[in-house]
């Protein structure tokens, strides 16, 4: 064997190497971690007007890391409200009672779990407990 065959041999190993590499790279998905619990405890007052959205059947606001909302059927209910795909804000959508990342398409039910991803993990659920104008959330 010359030294231009011996060459041309070690090049094209070498750029099979490196072209199976950036595949094999291309070809993973990125692992997104398990989100950190939240660890909250606070209280709303309805009647204070930052709150007011909640006064109304699909309203919501955010707070402390969590969105709080009022379904269509006058429950409230609290998650995350970071996506747990990529850290994007969910927004809650009055028409099915869930959340949306608008980022990347990710869909969760009215209790966090995951409808349609590329989320993999739910949101973490709040408790919310009504007395009187007082809405307290906790995890």
């Amino acid at each position: 064997m010359d030294r231009k065959e011996f060459l041309t041999l070690i090049g094209m190993s070498t750029g099979r190497i490196v072209l199976a590499s950036c595949l094999g790279a291309c070809n993973q998905q990125s692992v997104t971690p398990a989100p950190s619990p939240l660890t909250v405890d606070f209280t709303l007052n309805l009647n204070d007007a930052a709150n007011a959205p909640l006064k109304n059947k699909g309203g919501f606001i955010y707070n402390q890391g969590v969105i709080v909302a009022q379904t269509t059927s006058g429950i409230y209910i609290a998650v995350a409200s970071t996506c747990t795909h990529q850290g994007q804000s969910v927004n809650f959508q009055s028409s099915n009672n869930g959340f949306i990342c608008y980022a990347h398409g990710s869909t969760f039910s009215s209790t966090g779990a995951v409808t349609n991803g590329p989320a993999t993990y739910p949101l973490q659920q709040m408790k919310t407990t009504l007395t009187g104008t007082m809405l307290r959330v906790q995890s």
